[in-house]
């Protein structure tokens, strides 16, 4: 039998085709190697015709340089503020165990004893100030300084711990002033023009937020005069980031210049969501002139109320395209006695115009205690003027609104006299209730913690019927007894005070102390 060699072979490759398929693939790639490795190299050499320009790496200095560079001129000018109160315990702070500080709080972390209604404590705080004088005048937050006991001062790079005086203070725009005497010119920051802002502005925000001193942080003017509901607080907003212990520290913008004081933040928990707000410059240097000049600010008051809004309805159907409607005159003050009446609409103040509420206050506020001042308005659709000496708001506040009325406009705030009491007239008809036969008499209806009036025993409720001895028929009387008093007056109230509603006969009192 023969045996088919080929057929032999081919069964062979057949088994073995896979093999050599990779063998030839090897060999073949060991031979071509060179001549691709070749190619590459060449490509690789060959310059290619391009306008294209080089892209340079930027230097990660040039990124940050202008915040280094305001932080390393700022910083210094900064300062931690350390204070301590005594504070008296109340029934309202026993139910606030932080002070009563709510989510524009600052750095109060103090806890009462609830068990001792009468107890005294110590109460220590932190925040922030900046030295805008380099005989050491600091400006800071009425609410970081202005009820301390013992004020301290740390600055950067100076391990004394100096004792600071209060210069002066000012609730109305918690502003205050403090002082230290370090024994040489100290490094201080210079005051911009807050009106020069754009929403969209960068700015720093340099201080001790929970007590970490010289801490800065960066963000933009996210808002401009916002209003949250008090007088002469008009502030700017800002998302660089504000903690408890900012408060009082500077708002800085790109020019190395304060351009607004920290001061409130909006948030849930008391710590920074974003938003936070800060007093313009503008009305920092005007609270810190006067302050340094005569310890304390006075502001213009002519004795009227208004609404905020002054719908475009309200105003033409009093003959008026801007102004404010006046809706209640304070008897015997400044616009009373000028003539002026409700219904009247204001339309300028010493030629300037008034096209909202806020013109009309911050006109008026800004102008000196006994000056003169022109008051254009409207009434019966005619335009007149009037002239009036202008009274001082710290003594005129003294209540024109009652509990529970609407405070808005120039009366917005509880109405403080000397003693600590907020006070309204009395009508007939709420004497009757309060079982008061005799006409006349002023109504206390609240009574400030700690204030003289607390400690003789007034309550909210009594009905103040003589001060010294001479009758009080209105508010008006209480002003003009009180401007005579100073500290270490005796002061004596006659009050009647009610044994409850609806016919309850009132008790006649005396109470007395000596003002301090």
């Amino acid at each position: 039998m023969k045996v088919n060699v080929f057929d032999r072979e081919s069964g062979w490759l057949r088994r073995h085709a896979g093999v050599l398929v990779v063998l030839v693939a090897v060999a073949a790639g060991m031979v071509a190697g060179p001549v691709i490795t070749q190619r590459v190299s060449a490509a690789a050499g060959s310059t290619v015709d391009t306008a294209a320009q080089q892209i340079a790496l930027p230097s990660p200095a040039q990124l940050s340089s202008e915040f280094a560079k305001i932080t390393k001129q700022l910083a210094p000018a900064v300062v931690n503020i350390n204070t301590e109160s005594t504070i008296k315990t109340s029934s309202r702070m026993r139910q606030m165990p932080f002070n009563g500080q709510d989510p524009f709080g600052d750095f109060f972390r103090q806890f009462i004893d609830p068990s001792d209604e009468n107890r005294n404590f110590k109460q220590k705080s932190l925040g922030s100030g900046v030295i805008i004088d380099k005989d050491g005048y600091i400006l800071t937050n009425h609410h970081v300084v202005g009820e301390a006991d013992k004020i301290q001062v740390k600055m950067l790079d100076d391990p004394k711990m100096y004792v600071a005086k209060l210069v002066g203070s000012d609730k109305e725009t918690d502003l205050a002033v403090i002082k230290i005497d370090a024994g040489h010119p100290l490094p201080f920051a210079r005051m911009g023009n807050s009106d020069g802002l754009n929403v969209g502005d960068w700015v720093l925000a340099i201080g001790s937020p929970f007590g970490l001193e010289e801490t800065v942080t960066a963000g933009i003017i996210s808002a401009k005069g916002r209003d949250l509901g008090t007088p002469f607080q008009r502030f700017l907003q800002t998302d660089a980031a504000i903690n408890p212990g900012n408060s009082g520290g500077p708002l800085v913008n790109m020019a190395g210049e304060v351009i607004g004081i920290n001061t409130q933040i909006a948030s849930d928990n008391g710590n920074n969501a974003g938003v936070g707000f800060a007093l313009p410059s503008n009305a920092a240097i005007n609270v810190y002139n006067q302050i340094v000049k005569s310890g304390k600010v006075t502001r213009g008051m002519i004795g009227v109320r208004y609404q905020d809004e002054q719908s475009p309805v309200l105003l033409r159907s009093f003959g008026a395209t801007h102004g404010v409607v006046i809706t209640n005159v304070q008897p015997d003050g400044p616009a009373a006695q000028a003539g002026l009446q409700q219904g009247d609409v204001i339309v300028s103040v010493n030629g300037s115009e008034v096209k909202a509420s806020d013109d009309l206050m911050a006109l008026v506020a800004a102008l000196p205690v006994g000056a003169d001042a022109s008051i254009g308005y409207i009434r019966d659709r005619k335009e007149h003027e009037t002239k009036l000496m202008v009274g001082d708001r710290a003594e005129m506040i003294a209540g024109l609104a009652g509990p529970g009325e609407s405070q808005s406009g120039s009366d917005r705030e509880a109405t403080q006299s000397k003693f600590g009491i907020s006070v309204q007239n009395l009508p007939p008809q709420m004497a009757k209730q309060l079982g008061i036969e005799s006409a006349g008499g002023v109504l206390v209806s609240d009574v400030a913690d700690s204030s003289f009036a607390e400690d003789i025993g007034l309550r909210s409720g009594d009905v103040i019927k003589e001060i010294n001895h001479q009758p009080v028929e209105n508010i008006s009387d209480i002003m003009r007894i009180q401007q005579g008093l100073k500290s270490g007056s005796d002061v004596v109230f006659l009050i009647y005070r009610s044994q409850g509603l609806q016919g309850g006969q009132a008790t006649t009192l005396y109470l007395a102390g000596t003002l301090s």
